[in-house]
């Protein structure tokens, strides 16, 4: 398993910027001030620094909640017991078993020497390939080499992984009404997770009205309608063709007039590349911001796991076009790249409150970095 030539050249380039311990000696783990150590035979002549302390600066925002209670703000809600969150926890190492193995292939934790530069090699070429990004297998490095000896690699890095996640939060339910905006490519999974997340929202209290704004795709209000049945919101639709942003309209005003508090409004589904469609969506807001102060309250982009690094690449791009407030991470249970939402929240700093690890209602969860972590690589 090799890097790519520019993954070598952007390691390259974060391992020269990275401060440089003087003079060079040779490692020694007796020592108690431990000893620089070349970071790998692919970047001859260029040393990680190994650090007594790891500076953990928070990211931009809290990340994710561990339940819903908590991450709808539902203070009535009581914590999952020991069994269900322990079932949870089972769901999820198994929806990411193949993001485990292939992220832990490479790697043999009980031989891993922190003396040894071609241990180092496979532990950076495993996290790349795994789609954790260059960048924040950089960091995740340099932290675990703080550390000195690492008696339990899986541990360490499970709990480094936790640490580029930040504190939990909450998704802002505080508008009269609260909007949620949904975006994101087709074929992501966004009218399912519109639909458990209504259901979910029903079930902590709150009366929804659902917006079916992708009037360009056949059957998608079809199909949003009998999710909005299920999740027992109401639905608004606009017919085949209509302006997305007068069914937003409608969807608020209807809200207003029956004292609902939350609107969920769908999308079509795009590419940055369609400028017609992204100067659409922005309409959209713009309607919205016009009919509720600080609308939308939400902007969740929903990502397909399984296309790995392209789905960092949407978000950012959808993060500079409209303003993206969280992540929705789905698919992560057919893929062997569930590595991606951590360059999704290190290098972007967009919080993934959502992942979907299967097709039921109960498979729509906030996500959990102690959990996720400890699911992809203990």
């Amino acid at each position: 398993m090799r890097m790519r030539p520019e993954e070598l050249d952007e390691l390259a380039s974060l391992r020269l910027r990275a401060p440089r311990a003087e003079p060079e000696r040779r490692l020694d783990l007796r020592s108690t001030v431990p000893a620089p150590l070349q970071c790998s035979s692919l970047l001859p002549g260029i040393l990680c620094p190994r650090r007594v302390s790891v500076n953990r600066s928070p990211l931009p925002f809290a990340a994710v909640a561990r339940t819903w209670g908590e991450l709808l703000g539902d203070e009535r809600a009581g914590d999952d017991g020991d069994e269900q969150r322990g079932g949870m926890l089972s769901r999820l190492r198994d929806s990411l078993s193949r993001s485990r193995q292939a992220l832990t292939a490479e790697l043999a934790a009980a031989t891993f020497d922190p003396g040894n530069t071609a241990d180092w090699e496979r532990l950076e070429e495993a996290l790349i390939a795994g789609d954790v990004g260059v960048p924040a297998t950089a960091e995740l490095v340099r932290r675990l080499e703080a550390r000195g000896e690492l008696p339990d690699l899986g541990a360490a890095l499970a709990e480094e992984i936790e640490s580029l996640f930040g504190e939990p939060s909450r998704l802002q339910l505080g508008g009269e009404p609260t909007v949620i905006l949904v975006v994101g490519v087709n074929g992501t999974g966004k009218t399912t997770t519109i639909g458990k997340l209504a259901f979910r929202l029903r079930e902590h209290g709150h009366s929804v009205v659902v917006a079916a704004g992708d009037t360009f795709r056949a059957a998608a209000e079809e199909q949003l309608g009998v999710w909005a049945e299920r999740a027992g919101a109401e639905f608004v639709e606009g017919g085949r063709g209509g302006d997305p942003a007068a069914v937003a309209y409608d969807a608020i005003e209807r809200a207003r007039r029956d004292g609902r508090d939350v609107v969920v409004v769908d999308t079509a589904g795009r590419l940055h590349t369609q400028t017609n469609l992204m100067e659409e969506l922005a309409k959209v807001r713009r309607v919205i911001t016009s009919r509720v102060e600080a609308a939308p309250h939400e902007t969740l982009l929903v990502v397909d796991a399984t296309t790995g690094q392209n789905a960092v690449q949407q978000a950012r791009l959808f993060k500079d076009a409209i303003g993206v407030t969280g992540v929705a991470l789905t698919k992560l249970d057919g893929t062997a790249k569930g590595g991606v939402a951590i360059p999704i929240a290190y290098e972007l700093g967009l919080p993934v409150k959502l992942i979907g690890v299967g097709e039921t209602l109960e498979d729509l969860r906030p996500f959990d970095a102690r959990d996720f972590a400890r699911a992809l690589v203990a």
